[in-house]
C-alpha cells in the first residue's frame, strides 16, 4: 500500500493496538499524528517512526473533550498541511459487574471510547469535508460491542455505540465521499488480557515466551498487534474508497464481516399480540432458536 500522499490521526498511539496501527500507516508511507495521554509513550513512538525514515509528530492529550480532537486536526494541518485519516482507538478500562460498577467508572469508559470517537470523528469530518477531497474514518470496536462480555457493561456498551455511529455515518458523509468503518480486533493485549475467555492463553504465551498456537491465530482469531494493523492500512488507502458502514473483524489468521443486527424471526397476531399469546408462541416460533451471548472460551483441539 501507497500512502505517501496521506496524513494520519491515530489516537491512543503510545502503545499496543494504537502503536501498531501508527507505526504500520507510517511504514506504508503515511504522516502520522500520534496521540496519547502519557507523553513519554506518545514521543517515544513519534521519535521511533522519524527514525525509521517516518514522519510523524506527537499531540499529547486525553480524548472526549471538543478541544483535544480539535488540537489533533490542527496539528495535522499544522504540521503535514492536511488530514486523510482519523483512527480512533483511545481507550480505557474500568471492569466490574453491574451492581459493583460506580457512576465514575462508566462515565470514564464512556467518555473516552464513545465520546472521544465522537469528538474525533466530527473534528475530522469537518476537516475533510471542507477540503472536498474525501478520507477515512476508521473507528475501532470490539469483540465484547458485539456479544457482550462480564463485567464490562461500560465498555461494551461504547464499543457497540461505536459500530452504529459507523453506520450512521457512513450515511451522512457518503455525499463527500468520506468512508466510516469499525475495525473489530483481536489481539493480545493489555485489554484483552482481562476478558477471562482470552486471559489464561495469552499469560501461558508469555510466561513460555511461545507464540500463540496456530488453532486459536484460525478458530478464535487471536494473534498479535501487527496482525491487526494491516486492516487500517487498507481501509485507509484508495483501494479501499468503496468500502463503508461496514463492522471488519481482524485478529490472528482470521479476517471476518460482522452482520449487522437483523430479523432473525417473524411471526404474526392478528390484531396484535397479547401476553398470554405470546407466551403460548415463543418456545416453538420466534424465539425456537434464542441468540447466543458473551465472547465464546477458546477451545484447543480434542478439549
Amino acid at each position: 500500500m501507497d500512502l505517501l500522499d496521506k496524513v494520519a490521526v491515530v489516537t491512543g498511539s503510545g502503545r499496543g493496538l494504537g502503536r501498531a496501527y501508527a507505526e504500520a500507516l507510517a511504514r506504508a508511507g503515511a504522516a502520522v499524528v500520534v496521540n496519547d495521554v502519557d507523553a513519554e509513550a506518545a514521543n517515544a513512538v513519534a521519535k521511533g517512526i522519524a527514525g525509521n525514515g517516518g514522519r510523524a509528530v506527537a499531540s499529547v492529550g486525553a480524548v472526549g473533550p471538543a478541544e483535544t480532537a480539535d488540537e489533533l486536526v490542527a496539528t495535522a494541518v499544522r504540521e503535514f498541511g492536511r488530514l486523510d485519516v482519523m483512527v480512533t482507538n483511545a481507550g480505557v478500562l474500568r471492569d466490574k459487574v453491574l451492581w459493583k460498577m460506580t457512576d465514575e467508572d462508566f462515565d470514564t469508559v464512556v467518555d473516552v471510547h464513545l465520546r472521544g470517537t465522537f469528538t474525533c470523528a466530527r473534528a475530522a469530518a469537518a476537516r475533510m469535508r471542507e477540503q472536498g477531497e474525501g478520507g477515512s474514518l476508521v473507528l475501532i470496536s470490539s469483540p465484547a460491542g458485539q456479544r457482550g462480555n462480564f463485567g464490562q457493561t461500560n465498555y461494551a456498551a461504547a464499543k457497540a455505540g461505536i459500530v452504529a455511529m459507523a453506520r450512521t455515518w457512513a450515511m451522512e458523509l457518503a455525499r463527500a465521499r468520506i468512508t466510516v468503518n469499525a475495525v473489530v480486533p483481536v489481539a493480545a493485549t493489555e485489554m484483552t488480557r482481562t476478558i477471562p475467555a482470552f486471559a489464561p492463553v495469552i499469560e501461558e504465551a508469555e510466561r513460555t515466551g511461545a507464540p500463540l498456537p496456530g488453532w486459536l491465530r484460525r478458530a478464535h482469531g487471536l494473534g498479535t498487534v501487527e496482525d491487526v494493523a494491516p486492516l487500517v492500512v487498507f481501509l485507509a488507502s484508495d483501494a479501499a474508497r468503496d468500502i463503508t458502514g461496514q463492522a471488519i473483524g481482524v485478529g490472528g489468521d482470521r479476517l471476518a464481516l460482522w452482520a449487522h443486527p437483523k430479523e432473525k424471526a417473524v411471526a404474526f397476531a392478528e390484531g396484535g399480540w397479547t401476553a398470554d399469546a405470546l407466551a403460548e408462541a415463543w418456545g416453538t416460533g420466534v424465539g425456537a432458536e434464542p441468540e447466543t451471548y458473551g465472547i465464546p472460551a477458546p477451545n484447543p483441539p480434542g478439549a
